[in-house]
């Protein structure tokens, strides 16, 4: 069951404070000689960061300054980015906010990766545990 927008993007942006200090990056390779902001799975891996425009497609695994793992450490790698302290590569809804009222600027736009929204799989359709059934009915109702 698809939950959530049905195509997303992934965004990457820094402070034009960050980005007048260091340069702003016209290839998603440029990256390579800033400070990244990055992601870490609970079994801590590092997520590559992908790009792709016209055909080429780049994968990335920047170095930088912070590591966080999901949940509440996103909003310490949001606030970071919006700090100044370096470049951020995250779901465009996550940043949008930021990108809206002019804290972060966007980088590298043309080569914002698109991917398909999120689903919602569970095992069939009959004696479904009935927290499961309310969530279900919730997510369809538009919450």
């Amino acid at each position: 069951m698809p939950i959530g927008p049905r195509v997303q993007r992934f965004a990457t942006a820094a402070t034009a404070g960050y980005l007048d200090t260091h340069g702003r990056p016209e290839h998603p390779r440029d990256l390579l000689a800033h400070a990244c902001l990055r992601g870490q799975f609970a079994g801590g891996a590092t997520p590559t960061w992908y790009f792709e425009r016209d055909g080429e497609v780049v994968q990335l695994n920047p170095s930088g300054p912070l590591l966080v793992r999901p949940g509440a450490a996103i909003d310490l790698a949001i606030s970071t980015a919006v700090a100044g302290v370096g470049v951020i590569h995250l779901f465009e809804d996550m940043l949008r906010p930021h990108l809206d009222s002019g804290a972060l600027e966007p980088i590298l736009e043309p080569w914002w990766q698109r991917f398909s929204g999120p689903f919602l799989y569970y095992p069939g359709r009959r004696h479904l545990p009935a927290p499961l059934r309310v969530f279900i009915d919730f997510l369809k109702a538009g919450a």
